[in-house]
């Protein structure tokens, strides 16, 4: 993949929203290394494991997130997050403390790290790290200074959970 080459080892180019077997194929033969779906499907994980590349399914239930680990899910997309809510992480990690947990959906610049507190493994954020105004803007100041926050948010989050 072009775009792949050109950025080298420094970025991971991945694929989201990916609800077919074949999606999650033409994605990694365009160079994508990771995939991410809303849903859990058994065959987009079996896909992307035969290229090698990791796999993250959208998961919603304790049921679901269990049947996608032992499918060989690498990380449970745990969306919509917001609507579960971090007393939900720390439920069902209680009996599974194996799960791998990512949060998508309602994760803040200000709160990843209280899920991370919570249990997650990892956050995922799109629109609260993306300001469509300053992108407009081309102010890339305002989402150089998201990326701070952040980042900063997590290592607060990963800090209390180490301590």
């Amino acid at each position: 993949m072009i775009l792949d080459a050109a950025l080298g080892d420094d970025v991971q180019l991945g694929v989201g929203s990916v609800l077919s077997a074949e999606v999650a194929r033409q994605a990694i033969d365009a160079g994508a290394r990771y995939v991410v779906s809303p849903v859990f499907k058994p065959e987009i994980v079996a896909e992307a494991h035969r290229h090698d590349v990791p796999a993250m399914p959208g998961c919603f239930t304790p049921t679901e997130i269990l049947a996608a680990t032992e499918a060989g899910a690498d990380l449970i997309k745990v969306f919509p997050a917001d609507v579960v809510g971090m007393p939900f992480f720390k439920a069902v990690l209680a009996p599974m403390p194996h799960l791998k947990l990512m949060p998508t959906g309602g994760v803040t610049l200000e709160n990843a790290g209280d899920w991370i507190r919570a249990g997650a493994v990892a956050v995922g954020v799109g629109s609260a790290l993306l300001d469509k105004a300053a992108i407009a803007a081309g102010d890339y100041a305002v989402l150089t200074e998201n990326a701070r926050t952040l980042r900063r948010s997590v290592e607060a989050g990963r800090a209390a959970v180490a301590s």
